[in-house]
C-alpha cells in the first residue's frame, strides 16, 4: 500500500485536489467549482474533494494540505484577505480541522506551488527560487536555503500587488496600477477588450470569436486566436510578457534569485509569453552586463504544482511531529 497525502489547490474558479505520494506523483484527482461568494460553500467544496480522494486511497491519507488564493497570517490559521474570494479574517484552518479530523497544513497556494517546484520540479537545487503564478492574478512564493519563506506576517510573495503604474488600472486589492493588472490572464482579457472597443477593425479576428461582443472577450479567446496566427492576439500576449519581464527585473534587484519559475494558466502560452519576458528582463535588469541575472523557466509540474506542494508540506509536518509552524518554514 502506498502512503499518500491529499493536496488541495483553491483558485478563483475551481477547487482541485490530488492524492499525492511522497515522490510527488499524483495518483488520483478530484475537482469542484469554487463558490467564490460564500466562504461556507467553498469550505463544503474542499471537504467534498478531500472525501472523494480519501475514498479512492487504499489506506487513510497521512494528512491534508490546502493551498488557497489569499493572504494568510503567520500561523496559517486565518485567511486575512483574498482579492478573488470572499475570505476576510476567515478561520479556515480551524473550520476545516473540525470537519476533516486529519493532520492539516493550510497556506497560500503560490507558496505551495513554489515548494513543489523546489522539491520536485524546475527549481530543484536552487539556492533562492522565486515562483510567479500567472492566472486570474499573480501570486508568488519564495524558497531560500531549502526553506519556504513566508515573511514576518505570513504574506511574503504577494508581488502581484506591487504598483507598477501610478494611478493605473483598479485592482481587486483596492489599489491602482498593480502588476497583476498588466501581466496576468485578467490583464490579457482586459487589454483585448479595450483594443476591441477602441479599434474594432484592428480586432476583427478577435471579435469574430465572440459574435462582435467586445465585452465577452477572455484571455482564452486571445490565446486561441494567437495559436491560429492572429497578429493582434500575438502582440497582446507579447505585451503581457514584457510586463512580466519588467516585474522580474524589479524582483531581481531586491532578491537576486538564481531561478524564477513561471506557473499558472498563462504560463501554458509558453515562449509566446516567456520569450518577451526574458528579452525585457535582459534589457531591464539593474547592472546588466556586470552581474548575472536569474534563469526564467516554465513550471515543470503545471497546474498540479499547488496541490503537490500542499500535500508535501503536510507530509513534512507529520514526519517532523514538531508542529505546523516549524517545518519547513
Amino acid at each position: 500500500m502506498v502512503a499518500t497525502a491529499v493536496g488541495v489547490d483553491i483558485g478563483g474558479t475551481k477547487v482541485a485536489g490530488g492524492l499525492v505520494t511522497g515522490e510527488g506523483t499524483v495518483l488520483a484527482t478530484a475537482r469542484r467549482g469554487t463558490p467564490g461568494g460564500s466562504p461556507a460553500e467553498t469550505e463544503d467544496a474542499i471537504v467534498a474533494v478531500v472525501e472523494e480522494l480519501a475514498a479512492a486511497a487504499d489506506r487513510p491519507p497521512l494528512g491534508v494540505g490546502v493551498g488557497a488564493a489569499g493572504w494568510f497570517d503567520r500561523t496559517g490559521d486565518t485567511v486575512l484577505f483574498s482579492p478573488h474570494l470572499a475570505w476576510r479574517g476567515t478561520t479556515l484552518r480551524r473550520d476545516l480541522a473540525r470537519r476533516l479530523r486529519l493532520p492539516l497544513w493550510v497556506g497560500n497556494d503560490a507558496d505551495a506551488a513554489a515548494w513543489a517546484e523546489y522539491r520536485f520540479g524546475a527549481a530543484r537545487g536552487a539556492q533562492l527560487a522565486l515562483m510567479i503564478t500567472l492566472g486570474t492574478g499573480i501570486g508568488g512564493g519564495i524558497v531560500l536555503g531549502g526553506r519556504l519563506q513566508r515573511g514576518a506576517h505570513g504574506v511574503a510573495g504577494e508581488w502581484g500587488h506591487m504598483r507598477v503604474v501610478p494611478d493605473g488600472r483598479l485592482c481587486a486589492c483596492g489599489n491602482r496600477g498593480c502588476w497583476e493588472q498588466y501581466a496576468s490572464g485578467t490583464a490579457l482579457a482586459q487589454t483585448a477588450r479595450e483594443v476591441a472597443l477602441n479599434s474594432p477593425a484592428a480586432a476583427a479576428g478577435l471579435l469574430e470569436r465572440v459574435a462582435g461582443r467586445a465585452d465577452a472577450l477572455t484571455g482564452e479567446d486571445v490565446a486561441q486566436a494567437a495559436a491560429a496566427g492572429d497578429a493582434l492576439a500575438r502582440e497582446l500576449i507579447a505585451e503581457v510578457g514584457h510586463w512580466l519581464g519588467q516585474g522580474i527585473a524589479d524582483l531581481a534587484a531586491v532578491l537576486d534569485p538564481d531561478v524564477v519559475v513561471i506557473g499558472g494558466g498563462v504560463s501554458a502560452l509558453g515562449d509566446a509569453v516567456l520569450g518577451p519576458a526574458r528579452e525585457r528582463l535582459e534589457r531591464a535588469l539593474p547592472g546588466r552586463g556586470f552581474r548575472p541575472g536569474p534563469v526564467v523557466v516554465a513550471a515543470a509540474l503545471g497546474p498540479q504544482a499547488g496541490l503537490v506542494g500542499a500535500a508535501d508540506l503536510v507530509r513534512l509536518e507529520v514526519a517532523a511531529g514538531t508542529g505546523r509552524d516549524r517545518v519547513p518554514g
